[in-house]
């Protein structure tokens, strides 16, 4: 049984999508053509309960707070759009004064509505109502974490990335893997890639400011160790 249905086995059932998902996957080799693409897979996770995932808590939040809270400190950056928001659990930790949490999931966007109800500088809302804005919202930083790998399709991970730095006026921070792997190994939700030669190809004026490699890095158990470092972009001369 693959990780993805060893999580789906834990979750009540959520229709006729939740079953499919559940009896294809366990057939091994049918998985990548079971898969439902990525965003009914997230759709259905959050809809179903589940969260963000262990990149989002313990000592990996606490690891991207650090570096976050640091750099938004250093470029003194007041305004961020996060691309993937999740449930919001790393936003708990994340000093910024002005925040706007975009996701794929309504659930998830409903679920931080909630959480944060009340909290000034802090507001959510769909992709769909995103790519619906008029004009279309930007901030002097935009965030994208563990969020590339997840991107399976080429058509979804282009619109993405160019979402990603065309909201941005001043900073596009990444975390994320950054090697080409054309079978999903990880998982079928999971398809790592060279993010940095499509940000050389299409993202004109934007060049990288730093790497900073993972604190944690993996070491084969994904409970204390990721994949992911942070990248961070700056429009040619905006880092001053």
């Amino acid at each position: 049984m693959t990780r993805l249905a060893d999580w789906l086995s834990t979750l009540p059932l959520i229709g006729p999508l939740g079953r499919r998902l559940r009896r294809t996957l366990r057939r091994g080799g049918a998985a990548q053509e079971a898969f439902p693409g990525t965003a009914a897979y997230w759709q259905a996770r959050y809809a179903a309960g589940g969260d963000s995932g262990a990149g989002s808590y313990g000592r990996f939040a606490k690891f991207k707070a650090r570096v976050l809270n640091g750099l938004f400190d250093e470029l003194q950056l007041r305004t961020v759009i996060e691309f993937g928001s999740g449930d919001g659990n790393q936003l708990m930790l994340l000093q910024v004064a002005d925040y706007t949490g975009v996701d794929i999931s309504a659930e998830a966007v409903a679920r931080c509505r909630e959480r944060f109800a009340g909290r000034p500088g802090r507001r959510f809302m769909t992709l769909q109502d995103f790519d619906a804005a008029d004009p279309p919202p930007r901030a002097e930083c935009t965030l994208s974490l563990d969020v590339v790998y997840h991107l399976v399709e080429d058509t979804t991970y282009d619109a993405y990335m160019r979402r990603l730095f065309d909201a941005a006026t001043r900073v596009v921070v990444v975390y994320s893997s950054n090697h080409d792997e054309a079978v999903q190994a990880d998982g079928a939700h999971i398809r790592h890639r060279m993010f940095t030669r499509w940000v050389d190809a299409h993202a004109a004026g934007w060049q990288l400011l730093r790497h900073v490699p993972n604190e944690h890095p993996f070491r084969g158990d994904y409970r204390t160790g990721s994949f992911a470092d942070f990248f961070v972009f700056v429009r040619t001369g905006a880092a001053g």
